[in-house]
C-alpha cells in the first residue's frame, strides 16, 4: 500500500508538471500573438530543371516510336493468325464438300 506522504510526493509532481505545462503554452501564445511575430513567406514548389525541354520532347518522341512499332507488330500477328484461321477453315469446308460427302444416286 502506498503512504500518505507517496500520495502526497505524485500529487506535488503532477502540479509541478500541469504549472510548466501551463508556462509553456502561455510561452507559445505570447510567440503567437506577438506584433513582431516572424512569418515565412509560402513561394510556389519549383522543379528542378533536371531534363532540359528539348529532353523531355526526345524521350516522348521515342515513348511513341515504340508504341508505333509493337501496334505495327500487334497487326502483323494479328494478320498471319487471321490468315491461318482463313485457310484453315476452306480447307475443312473443302473437305466436308468434296472428300467426305455421301453421293446418293437420284435414279
Amino acid at each position: 500500500m502506498t503512504s500518505e506522504s507517496d500520495r502526497q510526493k505524485e500529487l506535488e509532481h503532477r502540479q509541478r508538471i500541469q504549472r510548466e505545462v501551463d508556462l509553456r503554452l502561455q510561452e507559445m501564445e505570447a510567440k503567437m500573438y506577438a506584433p513582431d511575430a516572424a512569418l515565412d513567406e509560402t513561394v510556389k514548389h519549383q522543379p528542378e530543371n533536371s531534363q532540359e525541354p528539348w529532353m523531355k520532347k526526345v524521350i516522348f518522341g521515342g515513348k511513341l516510336f515504340v508504341l508505333g512499332v509493337v501496334g505495327l507488330v500487334a497487326v502483323k500477328i494479328a494478320s498471319l493468325v487471321a490468315g491461318f484461321i482463313v485457310v484453315a477453315a476452306l480447307g475443312w469446308v473443302s473437305y466436308k464438300l468434296f472428300f467426305e460427302s455421301k453421293i446418293t444416286n437420284l435414279q
